[in-house]
């Protein structure tokens, strides 16, 4: 069992947060166990060329047998929704010492270090800059243009469900949904394990005023953490909506709402269940962001849909006049 202990006022600092480089480095976990992920295997068909490029021996070593990562691959964010860029450098600057425990914890035996990673170790500074240039290389090999707006439009549509239900409903049902194993007593979170999750061991966090970061992947199918209990407070669970990675955009069979607002916007209007950027629109429309935002323009002045903006992303969603519409 896991266990976050609260105390007054660290309930009030508790947020939510995405990462890139923690989704790029539980990416490669597809690597090892193609089956666990079936909503990654269309992606993973598209780039397995692109690896033969990269250091592909350095990335899958990674990744211990039993999906763990080393902690200082995936810091917490600073803040919400930091960029890869800022990440990787935060991990440029990790100790060396700190590189080779980790190796350590995440393998738990020096026996079971792959050789890579063994080699590796005897110059750690020089491992964790030939490590960090790999992964470098493979987010924008095989994840910066197609698969990451995809990706980060889910969690931002997490994001925005989890507000909601914390806001509605309070901090019971919020931790609840995001995984069945965990419950909220009040002043402990606590997270049993099952027969079918990783091996990890017991541990009691306290908060202590460090505040407790959740964070949506779609590279999991339980609430998990980092292997080292004294580190920063991070609570990792499963995205709502990653299944749809592998889905293919809808038809839109209502011939009605076709006559009414022509094909292109009436099938964004069903796309749009869920919000999405005008890049992520794109993508799976395969068209151009310039051809789909000319609709969304028009189905914005229309009442249907209504837009937020996240930094340099705007994002869309059905206004309720759009939901009746489309029902």
């Amino acid at each position: 069992m896991i266990e976050f202990r609260f105390a007054v006022g660290d309930l009030a600092t508790t947020s939510f947060a995405y990462s890139p480089l923690q989704e790029a480095v539980f990416s490669l976990r597809c690597l090892h166990d193609p089956a666990r992920y079936p909503h990654h295997r269309p992606w993973l068909r598209r780039i397995r060329p692109r690896l033969e490029t990269l250091d592909r021996e350095l990335l899958t070593a990674l990744i211990a047998p039993w999906l763990w990562v080393p902690d200082f691959l995936t810091p917490r964010p600073a803040r919400a929704r930091p960029t890869f860029a800022e990440e990787l450098d935060e991990v440029r600057r990790t100790p060396p010492d700190v590189v080779t425990a980790d190796f350590h914890a995440t393998y738990r035996t020096d026996d079971a270090l792959p050789p890579v990673v063994a080699r590796g170790l005897a110059d750690p500074a020089a491992f964790l800059a030939r490590l960090t240039d790999a992964v470098d290389a493979y987010w924008h090999t095989c994840l910066n243009d197609g698969w990451w707006p995809r990706v980060q439009s889910i969690l931002e549509a997490d994001l925005a469900h989890q507000a909601r239900v914390l806001a509605e409903q309070g901090a019971a049902a919020l931790f609840v949904g995001l995984d069945s194993r965990l419950v909220w007593t009040g002043e402990q979170l606590r997270l049993t394990r099952t027969r079918d999750t990783a091996p990890w061991p017991p541990a009691d966090i306290r908060i202590a005023g460090r505040g407790l970061v959740l964070m949506p992947t779609v590279f999991a199918r339980g609430a998990q953490t980092v292997i080292d209990p004294s580190r920063p407070p991070v609570l990792i669970y499963p995205a709502r909506g990653r299944a749809t990675l592998s889905e293919a955009p809808p038809p839109v069979t209502d011939r009605a709402l076709i006559r009414l607002l022509g094909h292109p916007r009436a099938r964004l209007l069903s796309l749009l269940a869920e919000p999405a950027s005008t890049t992520e629109l794109a993508h799976r429309l395969d068209v151009t962001p310039g051809a789909v935002s000319q609709h969304l323009a028009v189905l914005y002045d229309a009442g249907l849909l209504s837009r937020t903006r996240s930094g340099r992303t705007v994002r869309y969603a059905r206004t309720a006049l759009g939901n009746e519409l489309c029902r």
